[in-house]
Formats: structure tokens, sequence, C-alpha cells
């Protein structure tokens, strides 16, 4: 793999949708496109009914498979952050404000959960495990 870092952009409904993919993370591609998009749906910055580029043209213009592009968004569906329509395509399904935050809060936990239990397992207790969660917030 080299160095490439593609940039795909696309105007959504006046937004300029930027994806940073790059073949240098330990992180797949198509777990990229993924966590871009999911961030993007429910940070807001995609609004219900946007379209989304076809699995194609993502693929080309990316240059990655439409295979990695198709699972991504398989994933995406499988969430229910964007659904399909037959000769259509896909698009950001529509979801309350009190729903997105639900999603990012359930997100948020399934990833803190098995850290914040190995941090018990190592001896931290309650309070000193909210003290590097404060610190860390902090540093953000």
């Amino acid at each position: 793999m080299g160095s490439r870092i593609g940039l795909y952009r696309s105007f959504f409904l006046g937004l300029d949708m930027i994806l940073h993919l790059t073949d240098l993370s330990d992180e797949p591609l198509q777990g990229q496109i993924v966590r871009q998009i999911r961030a993007k749906i429910l940070a807001g910055e995609l609004a219900s009914g946007t379209d989304l580029p076809s699995i194609r043209r993502m693929s080309r213009e990316n240059q990655i498979s439409v295979i990695t592009v198709q699972r991504a968004y398989e994933t995406l569906e499988r969430e229910g952050l964007i659904h399909s329509r037959r000769g259509k395509g896909f698009f950001v399904t529509h979801l309350s404000d009190d729903k997105r935050k639900k999603l990012a809060r359930d997100r948020l936990q399934e990833m803190l959960g098995p850290g914040i239990k190995d941090a018990l397992d190592e001896g931290l207790d309650k309070n000193e495990i909210k003290k590097v969660i404060a610190t860390v917030l902090e540093e953000i």
C-alpha cells in the first residue's frame, strides 16, 4: 500500500462532505467509511433524507473496492443510520435529535465499557477511573 490519502468530496444539499481515507491506518477502509459517515449523521452534519453517493461512484472517486463501500453501507443500514430505495440509492434515515443522542451515548458506552472493566480488574476504583476520564476530556 502507498501513502495515498483519498479525499471524497460530494455536494449534499449544499454540504461539502469530505471523508479522509488512508491505507496507512490500522483501521480497515470499510471501518473508516462507516465511522466517518456515522459521525456526520450523529453530529447532524448529514441531514435526514440526504442522498449518499452511489457505491460505484464512491468506489471510483476513492480508488477503493466496490465491495468495501457496499459492506460499509450495509453496516450503516443495519445500524439504522441509512436506508436504500430501490433504483434511487442510499439516503440518511430520519432520526430525531433524541434518537441521535441515544445512539451516540450507546456507542460511547460500548467503547468505554470494556476499558472500564479492564481498569477495575487492574485495581483502579471508580473514583480513579472518573478522574482519568475527566483528564482525557480536558485534553480534548
